[in-house]
């Protein structure tokens, strides 16, 4: 990856983690760039995300910094190998613009992902003629096909990784508004019957009478990202991008309202009652 394609969220991260090992033993840039012998501008680089460090760098900074947990040590080495990964979106050209990226990149470096969607379905759930219909009423002819291969695509985590688990909390007024012919309908619904058996999904259908808080909440989603240093971000999702919230704060905030959510939400098998009712409904 060249420096100018950074910072990516994979470096940010990186840099994120070594800045804070610095700040947490007293140490200040110039401590490190005299230990590394180079200049402040690339550590300060590095420490921003705006470029890599090299493999025999990382082992002098983890021995200077007294580190020597190797399960740790491990994890730091492999994310700064990543922030080199080139991902299968990587190809996309135009169609991917940096918001995305940065999603995408979250999605696929995720363990678990806990998402609140109160006006579509979950991507990652979605069939391929629902993906249509809403591309097609948002965006240019021409574009749509490379959107659905691209969502697609993504919903490939549900299958190619052993270790990725997905919660979704859905309104129940999604369920009616679906839209598109019956036959539309019917797969997408008998789709979250199908998603909602695996082991590594759960969906929970929150009703209209539910008594959830008084704020309005856009779409959002907490992303637990695996390994050391273990991380959970939120994401917010709005009309022209979205918003990462890593502060701790910030993302306990969300937690808290997904465990306020999930409560008064349907359990996952009681969801699967009222998809079901609701798939019977549409076939009356």
């Amino acid at each position: 990856m060249a420096q100018r394609d950074m910072p990516t969220m994979r470096s940010r991260r990186l840099g994120n983690e070594l800045k804070r090992l610095r700040v947490e033993r007293g140490y200040k840039v110039q401590d490190i760039a005299d230990k590394l012998q180079c200049g402040q501008p690339k550590i300060s680089q590095i420490e921003n995300g705006k470029r890599g460090i090299r493999p025999l760098d990382l082992t002098v900074l983890m021995e200077f910094y007294g580190i020597d947990d190797e399960a740790y040590i491990a994890n730091i080495r492999r994310l700064a190998r990543e922030i080199h990964k080139v991902d299968w979106w990587s190809s996309q050209g135009p169609l991917l613009h940096d918001t995305l990226r940065d999603y995408l990149t979250l999605e696929a470096d995720s363990q678990l992902i806990q998402e609140y969607t109160p006006a579509v379905i979950s991507g990652l759930l979605q069939t391929e003629a629902y993906m249509r219909r809403i591309f097609e009423a948002r965006h240019p002819v021409e574009k749509v096909t490379r959107m659905i291969d691209m969502r697609m695509k993504r919903k490939e985590l549900l299958e190619s990784q052993l270790d990725f688990r997905l919660r979704v909390i859905v309104e129940a007024s999604v369920l009616h508004r679906i839209g598109g012919p019956p036959a539309l309908i019917r797969e997408q619904l008998e789709h979250l019957l199908e998603m909602g058996d695996r082991s590594n999904v759960s969906i929970q259908v929150l009703p209209i009478n539910a008594s959830i808080p008084a704020e309005q909440y856009t779409p959002f989603i907490i992303h637990s990202l695996g390994g050391e240093p273990a991380l959970e971000v939120t994401w917010l999702e709005h009309t022209v991008g979205g918003t990462l919230l890593e502060q701790w704060a910030d993302v306990q905030r969300y937690r808290q309202v997904w465990h306020e959510f999930t409560a008064v939400a349907l359990s996952p098998t009681e969801s699967q009652h009222y998809i079901r009712d609701r798939l019977k409904d549409s076939e009356s």
